[in-house]
């Protein structure tokens, strides 16, 4: 029954610049919201008027962290608008809240965006229903550690504002939800229908987004680690001419990667699709639109092969659906216990630590696999989401291209088969020198913004593909006569990962790049990028308080980043006579600046 209780929600895409997606914990909040007779809409902040927030007595909000403690892309105007100082005190004196915060404790600004939301929603006399919950994907169970008891307490509270209709109780979690969704079939020639690449476009209109990437012509994919390196990494180039795409140092491409043939044959298998057949998408409730992604009308194959992503490892959510839909007892009891609170530590187990994936546990769990009616696909499985790289070449150097560094991601588990990256395996995969290429894409503004001033140096700390953003910035800045580029690379070792050898040191010859190096395997003593910060700490000390330089950290951020910090720190004790708490706030003040950036990923 539709109540007055109106969630929403904001979410982000997972990539390399964010914490975590929040995709998962909006599904969540809206299924069980729905279970409570609570009519609710969830969606994207930006895609909601924010000036109808005066009027909500009850909202929800799910968010992840970007960046240096930045909303998501599609946060960022809300961000503005809640945060505008004209805003009286008493703006939302009217509106229950709740904030929920998914996040990775390996960043710096965990859950930065939740924390301060709450805050703000509180001045604006917001009433919080409970505090703020943190999410961490570092914990061993996952977000759902913290999720589980916070959204127990706010399910109590919710239904104490607003009670059930009598004659009516909570759906139980057993029960299946009518999907959001209703998969039309019928017989047409699957050319009519199939939707290959639709909202792909090869020639200029607007600006590439999601909904209408721009198919990027794969000019190169070449290998530039050693052949007995332990990793593969590619240097990937791309002809965008008639894009209409322009990207400046510091922005990051977007790409719509898709699923291998092999596992969408085996994914139509297990669930007895055909993947010829063609459908057409109905939504079943009025508030919900189809995904724009997805053309119309569709086939089966488009639909498993580039919208559903059914390599990613599936949250509790899964099985709890999975379980409601299961025809067999044992299976169903399985999927059960997996799903409860009680065998969190089991689902762990099975699926998040050895990473195994949604097809993997449809494979395990055959007689509800081939049970799943189509209308559920896309409640069950999440859409693929882009994945986000630093562009690691400068329009100024390179017109119409545009190049990546990209590590191939492949590890073992107790698995027998190694797990795969799904963006990264499928680019590999593809051979430009076999026949043309096309790969969507669009690009987006990053977290590194570089200076404007010619005479401003810049310091940049990038070890392994973390020096990628900066071999696009050297490249602008010296295409605009900008020389004062101190370079800081780390790797193994010189000849098996040394990427742009000898492209640096041209550029060194030319006295446009000081390039600093550490090979940590070369020798008996590892050394890494902050040995090399602490040597030259004279050099980095003058650069940083006496001419004004910009300081930028791309990479790994399970160590690295605390290890420069701690370096950086130690110079500004030795070099500029500082205590140890005068050494830590001038940090704080770089970062407050913007003349400390970072950008890490997990």
């Amino acid at each position: 029954m539709p109540r007055r209780a109106r969630p929403e929600g904001v979410t982000s895409g997972r990539s390399r610049k964010s914490e975590v997606s929040a995709g998962p914990g909006l599904r969540s909040l809206g299924r069980e919201a729905r279970r409570r007779r609570l009519g609710c809409r969830v969606q994207a902040l930006d895609s909601y008027p924010v000036v109808n927030l005066i009027n909500e007595p009850l909202v929800i909000f799910v968010c992840a962290t970007t960046g240096q403690g930045d909303p998501p892309d599609n946060m960022k105007n809300f961000w503005r608008f809640i945060f505008r100082k004209n805003l009286p005190s008493t703006s939302l004196c009217q509106m229950d809240f709740a904030v929920l915060g998914l996040g990775d404790s390996s960043y710096a600004k965990f859950n930065f965006v939740a924390k301060k939301l709450y805050r703000r929603l509180l001045q604006l006399g917001g009433t919080a229903l409970l505090p703020v919950c943190l999410g961490d994907d570092q914990h061993e169970l996952g977000p759902d550690a913290a999720i589980d008891p916070w959204l127990h307490t706010l399910w109590e509270k919710v239904l104490g504002l607003h009670p059930m209709p009598i004659g009516l109780d909570v759906i139980p979690p057993g029960v299946p939800l009518p999907s959001k969704f209703a998969l039309q079939f019928f017989q047409e020639a699957p050319e009519m229908c199939s939707g290959e690449q639709r909202g792909a476009r090869t020639e200029p209109q607007s600006p590439p987004s999601e909904l209408q990437p721009f198919l990027a012509r794969m000019v190169t994919n070449r290998r530039v680690t050693g052949p007995s390196h332990f990793q593969d990494v590619r240097l990937i180039e791309f002809d965008i001419t008639g894009s209409g795409i322009n990207f400046a140092a510091g922005d990051v491409v977007l790409i719509l990667p898709q699923n291998a043939a092999s596992h969408v044959q085996q994914f139509c298998q297990a669930l007895g699709l055909d993947p010829d057949q063609c459908f057409m998408l109905q939504p079943r409730e009025p508030d919900v639109s189809c995904p724009e992604r997805l053309p119309q009308p569709c086939s089966v194959r488009h639909l498993v092969s580039q919208y559903l992503d059914i390599a990613s490892v599936p949250r509790r959510s899964f099985f709890e659906l999975l379980a409601c839909l299961s025809p067999h007892e044992l299976e169903r009891d399985k999927l059960l216990e997996l799903s409860s609170p009680a065998g969190q530590e089991e689902l762990s187990q099975y699926c998040s630590r050895p990473r195994r994936t949604a097809l993997e546990v449809l494979c395990d769990f055959p007689h509800t696999a081939a049970a799943i009616p189509p209308d559920y696909l896309l409640d069950l499985i999440p859409p693929i989401r882009p994945r986000a790289f630093s562009i690691a070449s400068s329009l100024l150097a390179r017109p119409s291209r545009l190049q990546i560094l990209m590590a191939v991601v492949q590890y073992q588990t107790r698995l027998k088969e190694p797990r795969r990256g799904l963006c990264s395996s499928w680019l590999a995969s593809l051979d430009p020198e076999q026949g043309p290429v096309q790969v969507p894409l669009w690009v987006r503004p990053g977290g590194l913004t570089f200076p404007q001033a010619p005479d401003t140096p810049v310091i940049m700390v990038g070890p392994g593909t973390g020096v990628a953003p900066f071999r696009a910035a050297v490249q602008e800045r010296v295409a605009q006569g900008r020389t004062e580029n101190f370079l800081f690379f780390g790797c193994r070792q010189r000849d098996q990962d040394f990427y742009w050898e000898a492209e640096w040191k041209e550029l060194e010859e030319r006295g446009c790049l000081s390039l600093v190096t550490a090979f940590s395997r070369d020798q008996e003593r590892k050394v890494y990028v902050q040995h090399r910060l602490r040597e030259l700490g004279p050099l980095v000390w003058e650069l940083l308080d006496h001419r004004g330089a910009y300081f930028y950290l791309a990479g790994n951020a399970k160590y690295m980043p605390a290890d420069v910090s701690e370096a950086l720190t130690s110079i500004f004790r030795e070099e500029g006579g500082l205590s140890g708490p005068e050494a830590a706030a001038y940090l704080a003040r770089l970062q407050r600046t913007l003349r400390y950036q970072t950008e890490t990923w997990a």
